[in-house]
């Protein structure tokens, strides 16, 4: 059947289920990932590398994976810092104790497939109790992952304060050390991640995830195995957010303790997939800016505008404002970001066919 959309027309649903399926979606997505490439290194400072742009791309990436088991499966999680922080440590642990796997993309996949493993662990109990019940259960995994970092002092190389550092970083024998290259890496690690989730929500295993997440009775009795698709979402998003956790210490801090994966992590990054979009993986790069975004241009808002205010006072601003932002926008467009951009690419489109 022949049918238009947007000026331009289609003979099949295998066109409508393309990975963009509109042309100008994929000019689009190639114009900004080679613009990213290309354009980006030719004038962001270091401070652009090291505050904004790669913690913008790991916490993208952490966020496309806890956007895959609570927007795409609907499994509510509250431990994804804990993820991030097995990620993290068993990358270090990797890489301390076998020098022969010095190479950043062996060690952050091991770190991922740690997580994952962890991930199914804590993902047992979805089975059984889901909602309000499973965002307690995750919350106790964060918890408990906290607690063993903080105390088996083999995980963090004994070190009397629990902190650790990474030296040289490298990859194939190529050194991973300027702003630059760390922000090329990890923009070559995040393009790659996102193209594989992406196959996987419009694919077999993605369809059974929303299935379960829009009436997990209804899915059972059509042929969905509730355990085994809950744990490959649990999997799948563990191991994008382990890797995510692995590229956070390396990468971004170079040296770190528990705390930097505490739950205040797993706060955000559910406020970045909540503000950006549920069951959207653009929605997860847009919160992700929103959130490192927002509080930087509030903290210099005040001397952009001429206000002498102290640093003290603009903090507990930051934090005020903000908070009443999250709060707002929730209540005007609950859908998130995501839905914001679907509705104004929509009015661009249909803008030159009017009814």
């Amino acid at each position: 059947m022949l049918y238009r959309e947007a000026g331009q027309f289609k003979t099949s649903y295998d066109a409508d289920q393309q990975i963009f399926p509109i042309v100008q979606d994929r000019i689009f997505v190639i114009a900004v990932v080679l613009a990213a490439f290309l354009v980006v290194p030719l004038f962001a400072s270091q401070y652009l590398y090291t505050e904004i742009l790669i913690p913008f791309l790991i916490l993208s990436l952490a966020a496309v994976g806890l956007n895959i088991l609570v927007g795409y499966c609907g499994q509510v999680s509250l431990g994804t810092g804990g993820f991030m922080a097995v990620g993290a440590y068993a990358a270090y642990n990797l890489w301390l104790r076998v020098p022969e796997a010095n190479n950043l993309i062996v060690v952050f996949l091991f770190g991922g497939m740690m997580s994952a493993a962890v991930g199914i662990l804590f993902g047992i109990p979805s089975l059984r109790i889901k909602g309000f019940y499973l965002a307690v259960a995750t919350l106790a995994s964060q918890f408990f992952l906290d607690w063993l970092f903080a105390r088996v002092k083999w995980l963090t190389n004994y070190t009397p304060s629990g902190s650790v550092a990474v030296g040289e970083t490298s990859v194939f024998g190529w050194k991973i050390d300027t702003p630059v290259e760390r922000y090329l890496f990890v923009l070559a690690f995040v393009v790659v991640a996102t193209l594989v989730a992406k196959n996987l929500v419009r694919g077999h295993i993605g369809r059974s995830w929303m299935a379960i997440r829009d009436m997990d009775i209804a899915a059972e009795i059509i042929g969905f195995r509730p355990l085994r698709t809950k744990l490959s979402a649990f999997a799948v998003s563990s191991f994008f957010i382990g890797i995510a956790g692995a590229m956070w210490a390396f990468l971004r801090l170079g040296a770190w303790e528990p705390l930097a994966f505490d739950i205040n992590r797993s706060f955000q990054l559910l406020f970045m997939v909540i503000i950006g979009g549920l069951g959207s993986l653009l929605g997860s790069f847009l919160g992700a800016a929103f959130i490192i975004l927002v509080p930087i241009v509030l903290n210099q808002l005040p001397g952009w505008l001429g206000i002498k205010m102290s640093v003290a006072l603009i903090g507990h601003l930051e934090f005020m404002v903000f908070g009443a932002m999250i709060v707002f926008f929730l209540i005007v467009e609950p859908h998130g970001l995501a839905r914001l951009w679907a509705v104004a690419k929509e009015k661009l489109r249909l803008w030159p066919f009017p009814h």
